[in-house]
């Protein structure tokens, strides 16, 4: 069995087919017969676990199993003590209610640069928002932030249960260790 945590790159799909232009999983040199458990859309960046264990992969992908996921939000002004309290007490979007979730300004981390950079704009400023969620619907943080008025200028995931992206730059990888394998076979939250 093959686990494996990588960085995905801004532009880059979560998957090992090209489509619409941009770059695949395919591109990075990883082992065939894995997929990536979950899924980050080709503008989001940041960590994805890849396996092929199929029961793990359906552990950590699966929104029934509340596995929860780190997102830090870069967003257009500065996001107010309002827009995270509904954030944290769940929001009504298209699809449904929204879970509760851990919402909080936070400084700006030290992430690695985006290629292409974000635009700049003299007049408008900027925040960061670190959102947690125990669910996963399709561009779910983009959504509920826009919901309360903050756009997302910039999205990454930092965490998938107890793994980081820590030590990972745009578009490496590296196999877990025995030690990393065993705690998410124990529970991922």
């Amino acid at each position: 069995m093959r686990y494996i945590i990588f960085y995905k790159p801004y532009g880059v799909l979560s998957q090992f087919t090209r489509a619409h232009a941009h770059g695949s999983l395919a591109d990075f040199g990883l082992p065939s017969g894995v997929y990536a458990a979950g899924r980050l859309d080709a503008d989001s960046e940041g960590l994805l676990f890849i396996t092929d264990d199929g029961v793990l992969q359906s552990r950590i992908a699966e929104p029934k199993h509340k596995t929860p996921k780190i997102y830090l939000a870069q967003v257009e002004r500065l996001i107010t003590p309002e827009a995270l309290e509904k954030l944290r007490n769940g929001l009504m979007l298209r699809d449904g209610p929204t879970l509760p979730c851990g919402a909080r300004a936070i400084e700006e981390p030290p992430l690695p640069p985006r290629d292409p950079p974000i635009r700049f704009r003299k007049s408008v400023p900027v925040s960061w928002v670190r959102i947690e969620l125990k669910e996963g619907r399709n561009r779910q943080v983009r959504r509920m932030l826009a919901a309360v008025g903050f756009p997302v200028l910039r999205l990454v995931r930092s965490a998938i249960g107890p793994l980081t992206s820590e030590g990972l730059a745009p578009g490496q990888w590296r196999e877990l260790t025995a030690g990393e394998i065993s705690v998410l076979r124990k529970g991922n939250g």
